[in-house]
């Protein structure tokens, strides 16, 4: 034998260094979208919680959203894009199977040569991501790592379904994680029920739907497309109940006790499974829980980042304090852990 295998340590500790957003211009009222579902504005406020969502417009793209996001994130965190050592990208709605979005991000940041790839986990996908950069840090495979959420839910939206129509919207969220002095970032506490595919699924898969444009155009016929379906109340029963355990065990991983939290993030679902979740973990009320939900609606892998910056934009939370983040959905899944909540773009 000629010799052995050597490995890299890492950093022994992480932290998530900056935090951006990208916010889709053109804002979407409740008014505009109770047409179509034979709904109204206190339906979907009750229901829900929402008021207005973001929808993106043809230039804002899931590339060019994670980009800006992205440059609000290195700037925040004081680092250049030519020490991001991976991207990590997690969305639910990129319209192509290849290249990764993560790949084609880093190029438009600069970033030569840089290895990056996709995560898909749904709306628990910025959590996922994020365990899995922070553990590239501590191995010693990068230093510095971005971690992108991002969602353009609007192109998988049947704008006449009642369950979905209200709920999903667009948006970016980017996360530059690396060492620490002290820990940042506590263990996941992650798991899925594939049992459960139904509760929120794209209707059809791409090999169903050709087949059927097929048809139509051999027979002069129509197709559909495939859109986004959700069982609520499926969805609902399982994030009330299963979700609060999963909490649970993040806060449990992480070492510090439910009373040492300062900042509630939860995937922003539904501001009643926000409510369910808090009141079933027994929350002191001076923790601040994140609702962006109200006004930035359910944007999948984009929620957690958002709904971060926007605690911290509006002063309810600072750079510093304990947040425990919980991503939950498609798959089912769920990712969670508790964090010190980063810096934001000034």
């Amino acid at each position: 034998m000629s010799g052995s295998i050597t490995t890299q340590r890492g950093a022994e500790h992480t932290r998530i260094l900056g935090l951006g957003v990208y916010r889709p211009k053109r804002v979407v009222p409740n008014s505009e979208i109770i047409g179509p579902i034979d709904s109204s504005d206190e339906w979907i406020q009750t229901r829900s919680g929402i008021k207005e969502r973001r929808f993106a417009g043809d230039d804002e793209t899931i590339v060019n959203m994670s980009v800006e996001a992205s440059k609000d994130a290195l700037a925040a965190a004081g680092v250049t894009a030519d020490q991001v050592d991976c991207v990590v990208l997690a969305t639910s709605s990129m319209m192509v199977l290849g290249p990764s979005a993560g790949a084609v991000v880093a190029t438009e940041l600069g970033m030569t040569d840089c290895p990056a790839f996709d995560v898909s986990a749904g709306c628990a996908g910025f959590c996922h991501a994020l365990a899995t950069a922070s553990d590239m840090v501590r191995a010693g495979t990068a230093q510095h790592v971005l971690v992108v959420g991002v969602e353009r839910l609007t192109d998988l939206l049947d704008r006449t379904d009642r369950s979905t129509a209200f709920i999903f919207a667009d948006g970016a969220g980017a996360a530059i994680v690396g060492p620490s002095d002290v820990e940042g970032i506590g263990a996941v506490a992650w798991g899925s029920d594939g049992s459960q595919t139904a509760a929120i699924q794209q209707d059809k898969d791409f090999q169903e739907y050709f087949a059927e444009v097929a048809a139509a155009e051999a027979s002069g016929g129509t197709s559909v497309r495939p859109y986004i379906r959700m069982q609520g109340t499926a969805v609902f029963r399982w994030a009330a109940t299963f979700i609060e355990k999963a909490c649970r065990a993040a806060v449990e991983k992480s070492g510090v006790a439910m009373e040492d939290l300062d900042v509630f993030v939860p995937h922003q679902a539904n501001i009643r499974i926000t409510q369910a979740l808090t009141r079933a973990l027994h929350m002191p009320e001076r923790i601040v829980v994140a609702e962006d939900i109200i006004e930035a609606g359910n944007t999948s892998a984009a929620s957690i980042p958002m709904a971060m910056e926007q605690v911290l934009k509006s002063g309810a939370a600072k750079p510093g304090d304990t947040a425990l983040l919980m991503g939950f959905g498609a798959g089912l899944a769920y990712a969670g852990q508790v964090v010190t909540l980063p810096k934001i773009a000034s």
